[in-house]
């Protein structure tokens, strides 16, 4: 047996035999359970990533055993290396079992009996051959050959990740998309790897590449360099990048030059993987999907932004949706709800206390005497909750609203609802809109029908999304669009220490610390250690013991992941203290931290692929970064636990477990679109670009009915007056602006 060789790579246990029978097998992603016979007489069941698996095969695994449930011992392959059978008995019990399409029993005895031992490889050379035997006409000898090399193709590419050390699921999405072609492409440029379909890191793929012979500078690698920095910005938040820095960067990362650099990008101009713009004088660099992306958000908020029919009876309806609702609005309230009648774009935004809700509620009802079909959105799970706890009607998070689903074929995120299959809706009101990113906003924009109205409405004070663009701060600053700002805290508001020290800090006000009180608390805990000795004693005692506040309802919330009271060592200390080891708690070390059952997690990247159940049975696919929710089983045996979320359960393998983190604290960015109602801020330190005015704001506004904030009061004072956030190169406000030039 030929084995490649890169060295490197983890021991496991080895084990040596031949498939016996196949229990299970996904087709979709190669994952298969066999039954071996051993080579010391033995059997055993093999589970992992082997497409197209048949009796006769020879293996030879590494991986780890382990005991399902209720399937007993298992052993778990990471590498496999495959061998078909050479003699007439093994190649006849490998074809007759069905893994060759066309290839039954009856066929697969004619092809052994005419062609013995020889069989496999007149199947991959010279399958024309099989036309001279009875009951195989050419064309059948033709689909029949193409079935095997299929097969033969992807069993080499399964053979070369695993001697390579890749994970074999990236084998089956590459033969997705370049079938028989696939080892031929990937040995000319394995950087393609890193691409976001595959998933694989730019240091697996370099690490590959070097092995391979690729040079230091070798222009796949200075170009896959290129495309790793635009990807990596993109996921901070930038659309593009200048070209000079973008060169300075790949730079440090290979340790190429800058004209090397220069070159890999005018390549990628070329080819069209990348675009280049001039953004407010910036030489902008852009990947294709981000450009297109922005280009078309614009385009299409500047066709939507005219005045539509109806509109002429805005104050008539006004007048009835105040009646109705038993309030009179105020002036700001009423000029939001008349532009919200009359514009096909248009945006609300304020601050915490000043209204929003109900104008909201206001133009709801005038929708509603309108005839007009309504969808509420939001971009998470729990603000689309809280949304429609306040208006009493239906709302959901945007990518169900526009029916999520991941395509195969295309390694894509696609969406049901475009502008072949719109919404039926007349108009989208989109909560917490200052937290959707720019890919987000294309898709809903393509999903709505021609002359429907989008109400967006978020506070443009809180921190932008994690994604790329910073969408509803560019669009006010354009000032392309109609937008009405709520600037004035009702009265009710004022009452809450919570409202008004949140508008003093977004005014670069300190709040008074001395004198807490009522549902906004200020601890000075200036060491580290104080605090975080607060921390533990408010989540597990104080507050649920004297406010009736249960763990559960308590978000903590750092600005750094660092430190004695970062999220990491948080997460660690709150674990042992709200949900300790204990009898029938069963627990996955993974990486820095311990996973046990009842522990709140969160997921931490886009995972399309992920199956989730509802209550109701409904089947799905897709969890996405952000979402938290609760581990209800952990099954060691199985190496799976299951997450329940919001509104649907899913169950992880333990290789997916980097997906999770624990979310008893979160960083300030991870909670943006969520409220909690008691809020634990954690403020000792930082790097300077976290310790910031709109932090501190986002994090205030996160809480509904209690904030304590526990730590250094200088560092308060110097987050209120570092009103300095880290730019984002985005084009969306010069492209709106540019329109009205």
């Amino acid at each position: 047996m030929n084995r490649l060789s890169f060295g490197g790579g983890s021991e496991g246990t080895v084990i040596s035999g031949s498939i016996q029978s196949v229990v299970y097998a996904n087709d979709e992603n190669g994952y298969a359970v066999l039954r071996l016979t051993l080579d010391d007489g033995g059997t055993a069941t093999l589970v992992g990533t082997l497409p197209y698996a048949a009796p006769g095969e020879e293996l030879t695994a590494e991986g780890t055993w382990s005991t399902h449930s209720a399937y007993g011992d298992q052993f778990r392959a990471e590498h496999i290396e495959r061998v078909l059978p050479d003699t007439a008995a093994g190649i006849y019990a490998y074809l007759s079992s069905g893994v060759l399409k066309g290839v039954g029993p009856a066929t697969a005895r004619n092809i052994v009996e005419h062609f013995g031992a020889d069989s496999l490889r007149v199947l991959e050379e010279e399958p024309e051959k099989l036309a001279a035997l009875k009951g195989i006409p050419e064309r059948k000898a033709r689909e029949i050959g193409a079935a095997y090399r299929k097969q033969s193709a992807l069993r080499r590419l399964l053979e070369f990740f695993s001697a390579a050390g890749i994970r074999l699921g990236y084998a089956v999405r590459l033969y997705r998309s370049y079938g028989e072609d696939s080892m031929e492409v990937l040995l000319a440029n394995p950087y393609l790897l890193c691409e976001d379909y595959y998933g694989a890191s730019f240091a697996d793929a370099d690490r590959l590449a070097l092995k391979l012979g690729f040079g230091g500078d070798s222009p796949e690698r200075v170009e896959a360099a290129v495309l790793f920095e635009l990807s990596h910005n993109a996921s901070g938040g930038h659309c593009f990048i200048p070209a000079e820095k973008l060169a300075g960067a790949v730079c440090q990362l290979i340790g190429v030059t800058e004209e090397q650099s220069r070159d890999a990008i005018g390549r990628l101009q070329e080819s069209g993987e990348v675009v280049r713009d001039v953004i407010a004088g910036l030489d902008a660099v852009y990947l294709r999907r981000l450009f297109e992306a922005e280009t078309e958000v614009a385009a299409r908020l500047l066709r939507m932004r005219g005045r539509l029919p109806g509109g002429e009876r805005a104050e008539e309806y006004l007048l009835l949706a105040q009646r109705d609702m038993g309030l009179s609005l105020a002036p700001k309230q009423r000029e939001a709800v008349t532009e919200a009648v009359q514009y096909g774009v248009f945006a609300l935004t304020g601050g915490p206390g000043t209204g929003k809700t109900t104008t909201i509620r206001a133009i709801l009802s005038v929708f509603g005497r309108m005839g007009l079909r309504v969808s509420l959105a939001a971009p998470t799970g729990r603000a689309a909750k809280r949304m429609q706890e306040l208006t009493g009607q239906d709302a959901s998070t945007v990518h169900r609203l526009l029916e999520t689903g991941y395509d195969p074929d295309l390694g894509l995120l696609v969406f049901k609802r475009d502008e072949h299959d719109p919404l039926e809706a007349d108009a989208v009101v989109l909560d917490e809109a200052s937290m959707v990113d720019i890919t987000l906003m294309q898709a809903l924009l393509k999903a709505m029908k021609p002359g429907a109205r989008l109400i967006l409405v978020g506070d443009a004070d809180q921190l932008p999304s994690v994604g790329p663009g910073n969408l509803l701060k560019d669009l006010l600053r354009s000032g392309a669009v109609p937008a009405v700002t709520l600037q004035d805290v009702f009265r009710q508001a004022e009452e809450s220490r919570i409202i008004v020290s949140a508008h003093l800090i977004n005014r670069g006000e300190l709040p008074e610390l001395r004198n807490s009180g009522g549902d906004f608390f200020f601890l000075r805990r200036r060491q580290g250690e104080e605090a975080l000795k607060t921390i533990l004693e408010l989540c597990a005692r104080r507050l649920p013991g004297n406010m009736g506040i249960p763990s559960e309802e308590i978000q903590v919330l750092s600005p750094t992941r660092l430190g004695v009271t970062g999220t990491v060592n948080l997460n660690r200390e709150l674990q042992a203290a709200l949900n300790p080891p204990g009898e029938g708690k069963a627990e996955k070390a993974y990486g820095s931290f311990v996973f046990r059952t009842g522990d709140r997690v969160m997921q931490i990247r886009n995972n399309y692929d992920l199956l989730w159940r509802r209550p109701t049975g409904e089947l799905g696919a897709g969890v996405y970064n952000g979402d938290v929710g609760r581990i209800v089983s952990l099954d060691i045996s199985a190496q799976t636990l299951t997450v329940e979320f919001e509104d649907r359960s899913a169950e992880y393998s333990f290789e997916l477990l980097g997906e999770l983190e624990p979310a008893y604290a979160m960083t300030v960015h991870k909670s943006q679109g969520s409220e909690y109602r008691a809020v634990i801020l954690a403020l000792c330190s930082g790097a300077p670009n976290l310790l910031n005015r709109s932090v501190l704001y986002t994090a205030v506004t996160r809480a509904i009915s209690l904030l304590v904030a526990v730590g250094d009061d200088a560092v308060f004072a110097r987050m209120v007056e570092n009103d300095r956030t880290q730019r984002r190169y985005c084009g969306l406000k010069t492209r709106l602006a540019a329109a009205d030039a």
